[in-house]
């Protein structure tokens, strides 16, 4: 297996480390390592570095040798899902499992049809979870670069987002729009994707021509209709299957 992956403010140079706090806790209390395991701290950023366990100290110390410090590139090909909100802890399953899958960025869209509501202090909590969710992901993916999730957007703000994109996309399943399947479509070799999930209820029309305005193309992943949930992780991995970087 992988070594277990740790979130530090930032990378230790060495040649001595002590993880400590939360993670530290999680490591000594709940993984329970010894000493000879293998570790790997990261910013989350891109920046980590390879560890080895000295010592467990109490309940929440974890002294580590580390033996080397590395960067890890930005993807050449940036994929960016805007996801719409979704009712119930279905948007945290959705960061949870694109996360996983690989995806760069994930912009949280207030989308007419959306039955959730972000407003207020429930707007905070709920873009905090999503932001824990895409952290704790990256973790047990061993990822060292995590998604990045951004303040939620409105219509228009994700108009200006697919308008500076590389290529911008839209997942829509309708009979009466003309769509191009997602595994046909073509990709730049460098630069950003961006692509929009509706929700449950669909892409509105007037959205549709916003978007469309703004340069973005209807797409399909395939006869059958995914949900809000699964539809961004379901295209996130065809991107990254065609993109190489699943290579």
């Amino acid at each position: 297996m992988t070594a277990p992956v740790f979130v530090v403010e930032e990378v230790p140079a060495g040649p001595e480390f002590v993880l400590d706090g939360p993670e530290g806790r999680h490591a000594v209390s709940v993984k329970r390592l010894n000493a000879g395991e293998a570790v790997v701290l990261t910013d989350g950023r891109g920046g980590w570095a390879d560890a080895v366990v000295k010592a467990a100290e109490g309940k929440d110390r974890l002294v580590v040798t580390v033996s080397g410090v590395f960067e890890e590139a930005e993807p050449a090909v940036r994929i960016t899902v805007v996801q719409a909100l979704a009712k119930g802890d279905r948007g945290e399953v959705a960061v949870e499992t694109m996360t996983e899958t690989g995806v760069d960025a994930i912009v949280p869209w207030q989308a007419s049809r959306c039955i959730t509501q972000w407003r207020g202090d429930r707007g905070a909590k709920s873009l905090a979870k999503w932001r824990a969710t895409a952290r704790e992901a990256g973790k047990q993916s061993r990822r060292v670069r995590f998604p990045e999730v951004a303040e939620a957007m409105s219509t228009k703000q994700v108009a200006a987002l697919l308008a500076s994109a590389d290529l911008a996309m839209v997942l829509h399943e309708d009979r009466d729009t003309p769509s191009e399947a997602l595994a046909e479509a073509k990709l730049p070799a460098a630069g950003s994707v961006v692509l929009v999930v509706g929700p449950e209820g669909g892409v509105s029309p007037e959205e549709l021509a916003v978007f469309a305005e703004a340069g973005a193309h209807p797409y399909r992943l395939g006869r059958s209709v995914l949900r809000t949930s699964t539809a961004g992780t379901a295209a996130t991995a065809v991107l990254l299957a065609r993109t190489g970087r699943w290579a």
